[in-house]
Formats: structure tokens, sequence, C-alpha cells
């Protein structure tokens, strides 16, 4: 879908790098991200019911991406190769009815052109709720990011990202960085929810 075309959307769901390489193959891989898949899927069905914007997140990069560097030379998710690519159970969405897939090459979603493109288009859209991976790095960054750039623009949001849809690699070793990653989002007014 390209984001010209789009209609006008008050509210959107954004699904960070659910890719495989952060699910079921790579250097950076961990299967049991895919534990908080099914809960994924409810949270797409409602917004599919809302006609919410579906945004999937894409990590995506080159060769040369400088992050490989600066994570001690972690290639991973290169560009059209089945690493960047969405994992099965939500490849099934994309390129569907209000569904929009960007591809991203750093931490942040909210750094990714297309998507701040979206993000000046759709000047009506302040309502986002944000599942995925990895909490302590992506998620995080891009809902840090995202609450930063609609506040410079004065934009009045609600920011949500579901405790029970997200997760990171070898989440058991680095608990220490999900829990201050919680803490920072949670500082910067950005809502930590869950299904009761």
């Amino acid at each position: 879908m390209n984001i010209k075309n789009l209609k006008v959307y008050n509210s959107a769901l954004i699904i960070v790098d659910m890719v495989n390489g952060f699910v079921t193959e790579g250097e950076l891989h961990d299967e049991r991200i895919g534990n908080i898949v099914p809960r994924q899927l409810e949270l797409i069905k409602e917004a599919k019911n809302e006609e919410k914007l579906i945004i999937f997140i894409k990590d995506t990069h080159t060769k040369k991406s400088v992050e490989f560097e600066r994570f001690q030379n972690t290639t991973h998710c290169l560009a059209r190769e089945r690493e960047s690519d969405l994992i099965s159970q939500l490849k099934i969405f994309e390129g569907l009815k209000d569904t929009i897939s960007i591809e991203k090459n750093s931490t942040s979603f909210m750094e990714a052109p297309a998507f701040r493109k979206l993000m000046e288009m759709q000047q009506q859209m302040n309502d986002f709720d944000i599942i995925g991976c990895c909490t302590d790095i992506c998620v995080a960054n891009g809902s840090i990011g995202l609450a930063n750039y609609l506040d410079q623009q004065n934009r009045h949001h609600s920011i949500r990202v579901h405790e029970d849809a997200i997760a990171t690699f070898a989440e058991d070793m680095r608990q220490n960085y999900v829990e201050a990653a919680k803490l920072l989002m949670t500082q910067q007014g950005i809502q930590l929810v869950k299904k009761k």
C-alpha cells in the first residue's frame, strides 16, 4: 500500500520487528519470542475490526549497516533475505486492507523515512498501540521516539505498549535491560497495558 493513497486514520497498531531474524532463524533469533504471537493475533484482529491502520515494522539492513558495528558485528535481517521477512503467522496480513509495511535500518521505527512521512501525512492519527520485539531496544526506542515526535508537533496523543505482546531475545539474561526500558517508557508517559 502506498503511503500517499492511505485513507485518514485516527489510530494505529504498530507491530515492531516480528521478523524471522528475531523469531525463527539467524544470529539474534529467539524462538521464545513466538510465545507472544497468539496475543498479537488477537490485537491484530481487534485492530482490523476497528479499522485501525496496522503498521508492520521490518528490521532491514544492508551488509554495510553501521548498526552492526555498534552491536558487535551482529549481522542480521539483511534486505531481500528471509530474516527480514515477517514471520509466517503475520505475513498473511501483509498487503491486506488497512495494513502497511515499513522497513527500518535503525533501532527506532521513528527514524525510518517512510514512517516519518506517514506521520506527516496522517495528522489525525494520535492513538497508538505498540507490540513486537525487542522490548529493550526497538520497541522502547521507537515508542519513546514517537512520543517525542508527537510532543514536538504539539499533537495530543496516547501510546500504549502491550506488555503481554512484547518480548526480547535472551530475555532471561537481559531482564535488567527489559525492566529499565519499561521504566523509561513509563517515565515518558507511555502506558504499559496487558489483557485482564
